[in-house]
């Protein structure tokens, strides 16, 4: 007897039933079954190198740090042998934002007013060069430079010892122009230059204008400044008119200078009174405390450079030494740390008591590592310290066991 056609229709689909629920079973039991591959791991992209800033876009990138946008430090490797830094390898240090290019489309029209003298007045820069003219070479460098080696990582840039540089200035000596103006009035002690930075809106000028004070004796060497290395002054290094005082720290050297001033005492603006002092450890800037002035006796090495191995044997050793316008006398290396010294020379030409002078040794490094370093002397008798002189802001880090190199030899 045949089966009615609707019941033979459901034993069919319930046997495709039974047919397609056992696979699904076999999931849910843990039987074996294809899977997908894994995706695979895209490792994260590595962060852009850092930019140089559309101001110093003409600046050898590969030679140095940049730190930001207003911090710029040459590479101990990117010293070079040479007594001039090249200006595209030259540190950069601004406390206020670059000047725009524009200031620098009629140099000759930038004025500087004249404050404290017998004929107070304001000159343009072509009036200033018909006064007189000087050439001087001078070390140029940040007042934190070396600050990176300083344990309790102060708040700033952690210089290492690129944040300075040997340049050649062109301009007119300071005292010319004063000369020119009747000379100084009675009971001036200073000499006070002031940025032409624009100041942001809102805020106390004093409480953020480049203004800095230095003992009126700085006349002797003071000029300003409108051409370096052989090239018109950059907006970068302070174009297109910058006050040069030899021998002192950098920021005594006023880019975009629009003011000068013979004064009785020292700027009351911010930067001079509480900014750049030695301030000890555990207390706060105030007038009282050394201000950054005169640079101290100091000296490293750049060859070897400590970036890679070096060839065991013999291996030459390069530096730079220097001080705030005493002549270097005498340079000594170590290649063990200090424990014992050799008098290094003093190679190529002298460019007078404000530019650096470099040094050579020759020396035997056998496979290992050593530490080299360098103790500079000048004609003052003042020697390079093993030790920095700890203040709370990492300022004037002259150590020479601070700014040791150390070489695997192999």
């Amino acid at each position: 007897m045949s089966m009615p056609t609707d019941v033979r229709r459901r034993q069919l689909l319930a046997g495709s039933a039974a047919l397609v629920a056992a696979p699904l079973a076999g999931c849910a039991t843990g039987a074996p079954t294809a899977t997908a591959a894994p995706a695979p791991v895209v490792p994260p992209a590595a962060p852009a190198a850092p930019k140089l800033p559309a101001y110093a876009a003409w600046k050898d990138a590969d030679s140095l740090i940049i730190h930001s946008s207003s911090t710029l430090e040459t590479k101990r490797s990117s010293m070079g042998a040479s007594l001039v830094t090249p200006a595209e390898r030259l540190y950069v240090r601004n406390n206020l934002p670059a000047m725009p290019e524009s200031v620098l489309a009629d140099r000759d029209a930038w004025q500087v007013a004249f404050e404290g003298v017998a004929k107070p007045g304001t000159l343009t820069l072509a009036q200033l060069k018909t006064i007189d003219f000087i050439s001087v070479a001078t070390v140029l460098q940040c007042s934190g430079n070396g600050r990176g080696f300083f344990p309790h990582k102060p708040s700033g840039t952690p210089w290492k010892v690129g944040a300075a540089g040997c340049v050649i200035w062109a301009g007119v000596p300071l005292k010319s122009v004063i000369e020119r103006l009747g000379g100084a009035q009675g009971g001036m002690l200073y000499i006070t230059g002031t940025g032409g930075e624009k100041l942001p809106e809102g805020v106390d000028p004093l409480s953020v204008v480049v203004e800095r004070s230095v003992p009126i004796a700085a006349l002797q060497d003071a000029m300003l400044a409108w051409e370096m290395n052989g090239a018109p002054l950059s907006v970068a290094h302070g174009g297109p008119l910058r006050l040069v005082v030899p021998g002192y720290q950098g920021v005594n050297n006023i880019k975009y200078v629009k003011r000068i001033a013979l004064t009785p005492s020292e700027s009351k603006a911010k930067i001079m009174s509480h900014g750049y002092r030695m301030t000890p450890m555990g207390q706060k800037a105030e007038p009282s405390q050394a201000s950054v002035l005169l640079m101290n006796v100091k000296s490293w090495i750049n060859t070897p450079s400590g970036d890679g191995k070096l060839a065991a044997g013999p291996a030459q050793i390069l530096g730079v030494a220097f001080s705030g316008g005493s002549p270097i006398k005498r340079v000594e290396v170590s290649t063990d740390g200090g424990k014992t010294w050799r008098d290094a020379k003093l190679v190529g030409p002298d460019l007078g008591p404000f530019a650096w002078r470099q040094f050579a040794i020759q020396a035997n490094l056998p496979a290992g590592t050593h530490t080299l370093v360098s103790r500079a002397t000048d004609a003052a008798g003042q020697v390079q310290p093993q030790q920095r002189e700890e203040n709370v802001s990492g300022y004037g880090n002259n150590s020479w066991a601070d700014h040791a190199v150390t070489v695997v030899a192999a």
